[in-house]
């Protein structure tokens, strides 16, 4: 089984100014003259992560990661204005323009096959391939699963933790009423509801509990960011229209893709990737039996590296 490429640490990094306020953090790692591959993280909101960089070999790929507005080490941290898919499209082509690349392969998971997708169905003449991991269709039905009703049948310890900052009334729409708490000015409701939305989505994100994983997603820096740009997404409908990544795939059924999907996903059910595969005839889907959702947990990563592999060689 593969795993990850040593550490690698980059040797270029950016603040690409795009719309006011917002300061877009690119780096690049790997081989400047290597096949350019763009990190799509998830979330939205999670920020970009060391360990992604470590999916690809550094002597044929030219790494770039980036983080989207308002999270990681972009700035304003948490900001919400001038934030919304159309945006973050905006932003990897200005990204892409930058750095002077002419084709690139986009490499997403979760909320980074979401926008990976988007991306390609506005920009398909940009995008040499694609390997997507734990799809994401960013449909209300698949925000519900997470956040209302389906994977609290799971893991219902975890479910009432996470309905606690929620009086009663309100728990029909959860989305929402976690969304007015993050946009709340006190602080300290803020961050209570923050950790409580992250540590709910880390705990489902594995097959066997992740201490570290569930940990990282308590760090108040990391979980404002996410839980205020997620729900800032969700009560917008993710800024598409229902079913809009489906019903698009037409424009990319000729680029290159893979799809990894773990078949005990819980934060993306797997029939999200199942369909997808359906509207992209010629894609490879490849389900780990093994997995949940994190591209950490070891078949993930192995079908990844893979996919890296064989699109070393496509592309070279």
């Amino acid at each position: 089984m593969l795993t990850l490429y040593p550490e690698i640490q980059p040797h270029t990094r950016h603040f690409l100014a795009v719309d006011p306020p917002h300061q877009i953090y690119v780096e690049e790692s790997g081989n400047p003259k290597g096949i350019p591959v763009l990190v799509v993280h998830g979330g939205p909101g999670s920020g970009s992560s060391d360990s992604s960089r470590c999916f690809f070999n550094p002597q044929k790929y030219r790494i770039i990661l980036f983080d989207q507005r308002g999270c990681g080490r972009s700035v304003p941290h948490g900001s919400l204005e001038k934030n919304t898919t159309a945006h973050l499209i905006g932003d990897m082509e200005a990204i892409r323009l930058r750095l002077n690349i002419d084709q690139w392969l986009l490499f997403g998971g979760s909320w980074g096959s979401s926008l990976s997708l988007a991306y390609a169905q506005v920009h398909p003449e940009r995008v040499a391939g694609l390997i997507l991991r734990g799809i994401f269709l960013c449909r209300q039905a698949d925000v519900q699963w997470l956040f209302q009703r389906g994977a609290s049948r799971f893991f219902p310890d975890h479910w009432r933790e996470f309905l606690e900052p929620i009086p009663e009334p309100e728990q029909d729409d959860l989305v929402g009423a976690y969304y007015r708490r993050l946009m709340d000015n006190n602080e300290i409701a803020r961050m209570a509801a923050a950790k409580a939305w992250s540590v709910w989505e880390a705990r489902c994100s594995t097959l066997a509990p992740n201490t570290e994983l569930v940990e990282q997603s308590r760090e108040p820096h990391f979980a404002l960011a996410q839980a205020r740009i997620e729900t800032h997404y969700f009560v917008h409908k993710a800024f598409m229209e229902e079913g809009q990544l489906l019903s698009d795939a037409h424009r990319i059924a000729h680029i290159p893709t893979v799809i990894v999907h773990g078949r005990y996903d819980m934060v993306c059910p797997i029939e999200q990737a199942f369909e997808l595969y359906q509207a992209l005839p010629d894609a490879e889907l490849h389900i780990v039996r093994n997995a949940g959702h994190s591209a950490q947990e070891p078949g993930i990563t192995d079908n990844l590296i893979k996919a890296t592999r064989q699109f070393a060689e496509r592309l070279a």
